[in-house]
């Protein structure tokens, strides 16, 4: 169950809202990176203390991707620099961070710097950043402290019946997970095409590509992330010319590739980067080239990691 108390908290006067609901003022909506951010950050801290919580659960962790949405231009490192090594260790669905990291996390989120996530308790609390800077804190407590605190800090905290960005709201894609009958799939799979890709997306928009052989299946599964999000796919081709000259004359393409020293990369592009894309894999050992569209994306298995009970919480 989601939190009974929710409020949204903006620098956006109520007052200044026009008969739908929508701001007319004339407050940017770009973060300050100074005051302003500094009393969302305090009133996230005031709601906390308020519940007691001094640690949260990040869930559905998200990077920049091939389209970037914010206000602001995506940084080097997601906003991440500091918190988390560049492989974005530490960064996973379940991974639980001090309330001082968490409020950091806000913090790249109200910037829009690229990383995204939710900031749970359990059913206690709940924190995430919408757009324009809306902030949504869910409590099992009212907090009136809390509000009050939010307050004297100059922003604007109106209750909700429930967060927009509430986890409940999202219907997930993928519910197998990746249990010993997956991999007995994977195995037999292997058995008859003896190389096989694995796409590993271990924070949405982030993604470790592996050729599965019946050789290294173990040492692979060994290393994923948790809760990763597992795609199989039939196998890089090696003739990397025909690859490229099937490529779509429109529309963009996501084109995998594993260069000589075995490393494998991939990279989304369109008709007007072919030239380039060419030039990049001109040494390639193998390549292929899959859809972006959802609808036209058809793997051999989906699924995601469990946690070490066997039981599938993560949200894909």
């Amino acid at each position: 169950m989601p939190p009974s108390y929710v409020h949204r908290i903006t620098k956006y006067d109520p007052a200044d809202r026009d008969e739908r609901g929508y701001y007319t003022g004339a407050e940017d909506t770009v973060s300050d990176h100074g005051p302003v951010e500094t009393a969302y950050l305090a009133a996230i801290a005031a709601f906390a203390e308020a519940s007691d919580i001094d640690r949260l659960e990040i869930r559905e962790p998200a990077v920049t991707g091939f389209v970037h949405f914010g206000r602001e231009p995506a940084v080097e490192g997601h906003g991440l620099g500091g918190l988390f090594p560049p492989d974005l260790t530490g960064y996973h669905d379940g991974a639980e961070v001090s309330l001082p990291v968490a409020l950091e996390l806000v913090r790249a989120m109200l910037r829009d710097q690229g990383a995204w996530c939710r900031l749970e308790a359990g059913d206690e609390f709940t924190a995430h950043v919408g757009w324009d800077q809306y902030v949504y804190v869910g409590s099992n407590r009212p907090c009136e402290q809390a509000v009050a605190r939010t307050r004297e800090l100059g922003l604007f905290p109106e209750p909700l019946t429930a967060s927009p960005y509430a986890a409940e709201f999202d219907e997930a894609e993928v519910t197998e997970p990746a249990d010993e009958d997956f991999w007995a799939r994977v195995r037999t799979a292997l058995a008859s095409r003896q190389t096989l890709l694995l796409d590993e997306t271990y924070v949405a928009n982030a993604a470790r590509w592996h050729r599965l052989t019946p050789e290294n299946l173990d040492t692979v599964r060994a290393g994923l992330g948790p809760r990763a999000l597992l795609t199989v796919w039939p196998d890089l081709t090696p003739d990397v010319d025909a690859v490229l000259a099937a490529l779509p004359e429109e529309d963009s393409v996501e084109f995998v590739w594993e260069a000589q020293d075995g490393t494998i990369s991939h990279a989304i592009v369109d008709d007007t980067e072919y030239e380039e894309l060419a030039a990049l894999v001109a040494d390639a050992r193998a390549a292929c080239a899959l859809p972006l569209y959802l609808d036209e994306r058809h793997p051999l298995l989906r699924a995601a990691l469990p946690d070490s009970d066997g039981v599938l919480r993560a949200r894909w």
